[in-house]
C-alpha cells in the first residue's frame, strides 16, 4: 500500500525495466495523470493484456529494442533512402 501517487511513480520508475504496467483505479482523472507518469511502453488501466495488434507495443529502458506492431513496426523494419531520377 502507498500513501500517495509519487511514492507509487518513484517505486514503479524506479525499475531498469519497462515493458507494461498495470493500474487499478476508479478515479478516471488519477489513471490519466499516472499513465503519462509511469514510465513504461504500455500501461493497462483497470485490464490485463488487452491488446489491438494494430496498435504499437514494446517497452521502454531495458526493455526491448523498439516497437511492434502499427505504423510503428515500419519505423523499426524499414530504411528511409532518398532515390532521386532526372527522366
Amino acid at each position: 500500500p502507498f500513501d500517495t501517487e509519487e511514492e507509487v511513480l518513484a517505486y514503479a520508475n524506479s525499475t531498469t525495466y519497462g515493458l507494461a504496467a498495470t493500474l487499478w483505479t476508479e478515479n478516471l482523472s488519477r489513471a490519466h495523470r499516472m499513465a503519462e507518469a509511469l514510465e513504461f511502453g504500455i500501461v493497462w488501466i483497470n485490464c490485463w493484456m488487452v491488446r489491438d495488434l494494430r496498435t504499437p507495443f514494446g517497452g521502454v529502458k531495458s526493455s526491448g529494442v523498439g516497437r511492434e506492431g502499427g505504423v510503428e513496426v515500419l519505423r523499426f523494419f524499414t530504411e528511409a533512402k532518398n532515390v532521386c531520377i532526372s527522366y
